[in-house]
């Protein structure tokens, strides 16, 4: 059934009171979540001065990336523990302004591999809370062990990895762009240079230059175009999906009772009293916010998992 246009400005007029509310949830996610905005504002500024519209329209990317951790709080009802939504707003921002705009992927020594370690992290950690939030009632008995749930958030971690790089080769192909970063290598080992056609491996070392057209690319050595850093990136993924995946196993043996890092990293379902939107929605139209469909959990209260 389709809304009205009444009902489609109340509730555009509903989301915004929520989204306000949202991010004023958390005294310490909101502080990181302005300061971070007011940091890109200021770069944002810079860029259109400079004349550098690359960096201008990475800067707005990044103001409504920030505005996302909220955004799925509110739309899809459940709530992102501090801890898990301040890493991802740094997270936005290291990526983007630090990484893309001020060049730290190329300044900085190995940004590029703690980011993907983080995001390993991270992944394991969403595909670890889908298992609890994508159950239908509340007052169902999760017969999972935790084994299992662990094995879940280690492949999905890897999945995202691994179709992360996709889209890295596929910018790299198609529009020429070098998010798959060249290595310096002073070695090839190839069978393609055997003459003799019998894939017998061929090696050409001490490589320390490489002259092209009649000019030496001054690199100090043979490049590399981008297969040791995917399996880098794929590797220190699977070192965060290792980490967060061994910390959600002991975590879901003990039924929550535990502390782990997996702990501050597990989404949860929104309660009645967290549930912004529906008591804006309630509030426009004067009525009592509907009573829930099933029972409310706790924000500190896990599933019971069966060992």
């Amino acid at each position: 059934m389709k809304r009205t246009k009444r009902e489609k400005t109340s509730h555009k007029r509903a989301f915004k009171e929520a989204m306000a509310k949202e991010l004023r949830e958390h005294r310490s996610s909101f502080l990181v979540f302005y300061i971070l905005r007011l940091l890109v504002l200021i770069i944002l500024v810079r860029q259109v001065m400079l004349g550098n519209y690359e960096g201008t329209f990475f800067c707005a990317l990044t103001i409504l990336l920030l505005y996302v951790p909220s955004w799925v709080q509110v739309k899809l009802r459940i709530e992102l523990p501090p801890p898990l939504e301040i890493t991802i707003l740094c997270f936005i921002f290291a990526a983007e302004i630090l990484g893309e705009v001020n060049a730290f992927y190329v300044v900085i020594p190995g940004w590029d591999t703690m980011l993907h370690t983080l995001n390993g992290f991270l992944a394991a950690a969403v595909g670890f809370s889908l298992v609890m939030l994508l159950n239908d009632d509340e007052r169902l008995t999760f017969n999972l062990s935790p084994l299992f749930l662990a094995l879940v958030a280690f492949c999905f971690s890897m999945t995202i990895g691994v179709l992360w790089e996709f889209f890295e080769f596929g910018m790299d192909f198609f529009f020429g762009s070098d998010m798959q970063r060249d290595t310096v290598i002073h070695a090839i080992h190839s069978a393609s240079l055997d003459p003799t056609r019998s894939n017998k491996v061929v090696t050409i070392p001490g490589i320390y230059d490489v002259v092209i057209n009649g000019e030496s690319l001054g690199m100090g050595g043979y490049l590399d175009i981008g297969i040791i850093d995917t399996m880098k990136d794929l590797f220190v993924n699977f070192i965060g999906a290792v980490v967060f995946s061994v910390t959600g196993f002991f975590y879901a043996r003990s039924k929550g009772k535990t502390r782990t890092p997996a702990q501050s990293f597990v989404p949860s379902k929104k309660t009645e009293k967290q549930d912004y939107l529906r008591q804006a929605e309630a509030e426009l139209t004067g009525e009592a916010p509907p009573e829930p469909e099933r029972l409310p959990r706790s924000p500190d209260t896990q599933p019971e998992i069966e060992s």
